[in-house]
């Protein structure tokens, strides 16, 4: 069945058959794992005029046209690049779309990677990098300038998971003619679709979730028709493409991406209540809990929740943090997340301009894996024995 035709399917459906149609290829179910650089042409004039499908492994593959056309089902996107790493999901869109003289605006809460990437190469470019506040809503229309170019938003935030009116942001963005940009990471698109809440380009960190297993690197950027060409021209540009066993890869990954995200949601929900009534913790920072600030624009925008979130410390700095996470056995102390296993980091949100506040604690970021929940409670219980006694 084609593509267009799976829209139609159940999601489930949908992740067990897009990308590639097994007619193309003999009849095998999954699509060939192709390491190309050198294509060949079959006579001077075509190679002359590159008229046919594929002329450098660097311009695509079966192996990446496969990952991208799910993408573009699942975003609903005109087209989709796939990059080596999340980091590059983010900075292709803004290298493709921001020049000297431009100004950007940026959520607080964004990833501090992507926020190290504007502050050190956008601005040594020349773009002006200016950052917002996560509730701004509507109001960032106030912030928008003749030179504005971008609007950048991540929903949840970084860290403390705010959610953003992406809509009303969007609505404010196209009126003065900036384009913007989510990264929908946490979400993915099967709980929250941007192109259809106004965003022009979805950016994903397909290591998470979409890949599942901790052991691969590799980032997806879809786009609206208006955008698409446009993107797609500077990643041609910038050779900044993939290699095939990641991209294969990650493409298995989302077959099963729908079940195990209602695993990680699952485990998280019940573990972000259980915390919330546990002694040594202040807060539980996880947009689907009715207690959480932004909660009401999670629960209209958003189709579900994932596996990570946020808890802050009854008090205490980096001494309670570090003996909370030492204390943990199931738990690993890792970054990344979105794989099988649960994590725990403690954050630092030192980096933040407009949207400062005190927590109170020390915040510890957990990713909720696939393991049962009961013997997750049993290490936070012990962590946070720890930490109380440090």
């Amino acid at each position: 069945m084609s593509n267009s035709g799976q829209t139609k399917k159940g999601i489930h459906t949908q992740l067990a058959h897009i990308g590639n149609n097994p007619r193309d290829f003999y009849g095998f179910v999954n699509p060939p794992v192709v390491h190309a650089s050198t294509v060949l042409f079959p006579d001077a004039a075509t190679m002359a005029s590159r008229n046919q499908k594929y002329t450098y492994g660097t311009r695509g593959t079966p192996t990446t046209d496969a990952l991208a056309s799910a993408m573009d089902t699942l975003e609903g996107s005109a087209g989709t690049i796939i990059v080596p790493s999340g980091l590059a999901a983010v900075t292709i869109p803004m290298l493709a779309f921001l020049s000297a003289g431009d100004h950007v605006l940026i959520v607080d809460s964004v990833y501090h990677p992507t926020r190290h990437f504007a502050d050190m190469m956008l601005k040594r470019f020349g773009v002006e990098v200016e950052y917002y506040d996560p509730a701004i809503g509507g109001g960032i229309s106030a912030l928008i300038k003749a030179n504005t170019k971008v609007v950048f938003t991540e929903s949840p935030g970084s860290n403390t998971f705010e959610i953003q009116d992406i809509p009303a942001i969007a609505q404010a963005a196209h009126a003065r003619g900036a384009i913007v940009m989510m990264d929908n990471t946490w979400a993915t698109p099967l709980y929250f679709r941007p192109l259809d809440h106004g965003v022009d380009v979805s950016i994903h960190a397909a290591t998470k979730y979409p890949a599942g297993h901790s052991d691969i690197l590799l980032g997806t950027v879809s786009a609206n028709e208006r955008c698409w060409n446009q993107l797609h021209e500077t990643f041609v540009t910038m050779g900044c493409c993939a290699a095939p066993d990641d991209v294969y890869q990650v493409l298995r990954g989302l077959r099963t991406m729908g079940v195990r995200l209602e695993r990680h949601e699952k485990n998280a929900l019940e573990i972000a209540r259980w915390l919330e009534a546990q002694s040594g913790v202040a807060q539980v920072l996880h947009p689907a809990l009715e207690s959480f600030p932004s909660h009401a624009l999670w629960k209209r925008d958003f189709k579900g929740s994932s596996g990570i979130f946020s808890i802050v410390l009854n008090g205490g700095g980096e001494k309670q943090a570090h003996a909370f996470l030492d204390a943990l056995r199931i738990f690993g102390l890792g970054y990344s997340w979105g794989g099988f296993e649960s994590l725990a980091v403690h954050v630092w949100i030192g980096d933040r301009l407009v949207s400062k506040r005190s927590y109170g604690g020390p915040i510890i970021r957990l990713q909720i894996g696939l393991e049962d929940v009961e013997d997750l409670k049993q290490d936070l219980t012990n962590a946070l024995a720890a930490a109380a006694s440090a």
